[in-house]
C-alpha cells in the first residue's frame, strides 16, 4: 500500500513553475538570444498546476472537519499572497511608470487596478498608468481566479455525486466531458480565452480528483497507465483534438508524484511555488522596461532575473504566506 502523503508534489510544483517562468522570460525580455525560451510549454504547466490542485483540494475537503474549515484553509493559502502582490504591484510599479508620482497616484486606472484585482476579475483592469507601456501587469495571475472559483465549486460537486465511490465516479466521468465539450466547441470557433475559463479548464481538476478517489488502483496499475497515457497525448496531438489528453496529462503528473522516491523531500525547506509564481511576470517586465535584457548580457541578466524571482518566493513563503496557514 503506497503513502499518499510521501509524494513529490513540492517538486513538481516547482518544475511547473520554472517551466511558466522559463517561457514568459523568452516572452516578455523581447530578447532574441532568449526567444528560444518562448518553446517552454506554459500551457502544459498550467494544466498540470490544475491536476494537481483537483487531487490535493479533493483530499482536503474529504480531510476537513466542515465546509468552514475547509474554505477557511483554502482561502489562507491563496488570497494574503495574492494580495500582497497585487498591492505591492500598483505602489512599487509607480518607480518605473512614465507617469510623476502624483500623476500615478491621482490616475483612477490605479484605483480600478486595485479593485478588480482584489476580486480576481484581472482581464477588468490589468494595466497599470504607464507601466510596461499600459500592457497587462501581471499576465500569470489568470490562472488564480479559476482555482479560487474551482474551491467553492467543488463542495457542489461532492454533494452532485455524493459518497457512494460508483456514481461519484461516473458523475466526474460525465462532468468530465461536457468540460471537453465545451472546450473543443469554443476552441474550434477560435476563441481560446473562454476555452480556458472554468467550465473548460475543469476537464483537468477532473482528472486528480478521480485518482484520488481511485488512488488504489491508480498506484496498483500506474506503470501500464503511464505508458498508456504517454501514448494517448501524441495521439491527440497529432489529431488536433482534446479528447483524451487531459485525463492522461493527470495519470503522468500523478506519476511522477508517486514515483522516484529520492525527491520525497524537496520541499522540506519550505513551498515557494506560489510566491514564484505570482511574482515572476512583474519581476521579468522590470527588467524589460529597464532595458537589461537588452543593454547588459542577457544570459547574465536571465540568471539575476531568475535568483530575483528565486529570492521573492522564498522571502514570500517565510515572512508572509506561512504565517496564515
Amino acid at each position: 500500500m503506497c503513502d499518499i502523503t510521501k509524494n513529490n508534489f513540492d517538486f513538481l510544483r516547482v518544475l511547473l513553475a520554472f517551466i511558466v517562468f522559463l517561457g514568459h522570460l523568452g516572452t516578455l525580455s523581447a530578447s532574441d538570444e532568449l526567444k528560444i525560451l518562448k518553446y517552454s510549454p506554459i500551457e502544459i504547466a498550467v494544466f498540470g498546476f490544475f491536476v494537481i490542485s483537483g487531487f490535493l483540494i479533493a483530499r482536503s475537503y474529504e480531510r476537513s472537519s466542515s465546509l468552514k474549515s475547509y474554505l477557511s484553509k483554502r482561502i489562507r493559502r491563496i488570497v494574503p499572497a495574492y494580495l500582497l502582490v497585487i498591492f505591492l504591484c500598483a505602489i512599487l510599479l509607480s518607480l518605473v511608470s512614465t507617469y510623476s508620482f502624483t500623476e500615478y497616484f491621482s490616475n483612477s486606472q490605479v484605483y480600478k487596478y486595485l479593485f478588480w484585482n482584489s476580486l480576481f476579475l484581472n482581464f477588468k483592469a490589468p494595466w497599470l498608468p504607464g507601466v510596461f507601456g499600459n500592457q497587462a501587469v501581471n499576465g500569470a495571475l489568470w490562472t488564480l481566479k479559476i482555482e479560487i472559483s474551482y474551491y467553492f465549486c467543488l463542495p457542489l460537486l461532492f454533494l452532485l455525486f455524493g459518497k457512494n465511490n460508483k456514481y461519484r465516479n461516473i458523475s466526474l466521468v460525465i462532468l468530465y466531458f461536457l468540460s471537453l465539450t465545451y472546450l473543443n466547441y469554443f476552441e474550434s470557433a477560435d476563441k481560446i480565452s473562454a476555452a480556458k475559463q472554468l467550465p473548460g479548464t475543469l476537464s483537468y481538476f477532473i482528472p486528480g480528483m478521480l485518482i484520488y478517489f481511485n488512488f488504489d488502483q491508480f498506484i496498483k496499475n500506474k506503470n501500464t497507465l503511464f505508458i498508456i497515457a504517454v501514448t494517448t497525448v501524441w495521439i491527440d496531438m497529432i489529431c488536433n483534438i482534446t479528447l483524451f489528453s487531459p485525463v492522461m496529462i493527470g495519470i503522468i503528473v500523478l506519476y511522477i508524484a508517486y514515483s522516484f522516491k529520492f525527491l520525497n523531500n524537496f520541499g522540506k525547506y519550505g513551498d515557494f511555488t506560489y510566491g514564484i509564481y505570482i511574482f515572476h511576470f512583474p519581476i521579468i517586465r522590470v527588467f524589460t522596461t529597464l532595458g537589461l535584457f537588452r543593454d547588459y548580457n542577457p544570459y547574465l541578466m536571465a540568471f539575476i532575473c531568475m535568483i530575483i524571482v528565486v529570492s521573492v518566493g522564498i522571502c514570500s513563503w517565510h515572512f508572509y504566506e506561512k504565517k496564515f496557514l
